[in-house]
């Protein structure tokens, strides 16, 4: 049994549909600052790196850093 934390850098785009789009980058570096992070996303946009169901990307909806702690209550047996 183990208790394990995760950590991953979510990028949220808009899409030409209104939709939007995810990215989920794991285990981003711990320096890594809001305006940098703004700055790929812009370049990603304007280079048009990726083409969606719901169309290209048009804009930054949402940025965060999700850490999960995983608290494992149960090992099988070993046969």
């Amino acid at each position: 049994m183990a208790i394990t934390t995760t950590k991953n850098l979510r990028l949220v785009f808009d899409t030409t549909a209104g939709s939007s789009f995810t990215i989920t980058l794991p285990e981003p570096k711990e320096a890594l600052t809001a305006a940098e992070i703004e700055t790929v996303m812009d370049l990603v946009i304007s280079k048009d790196i990726f083409t969606t169901s719901g169309g290209n990307l048009t804009g930054k909806r949402d940025i965060k850093i999700v850490d999960t702690v995983t608290n494992d209550l149960f090992d099988p047996p070993l046969a």
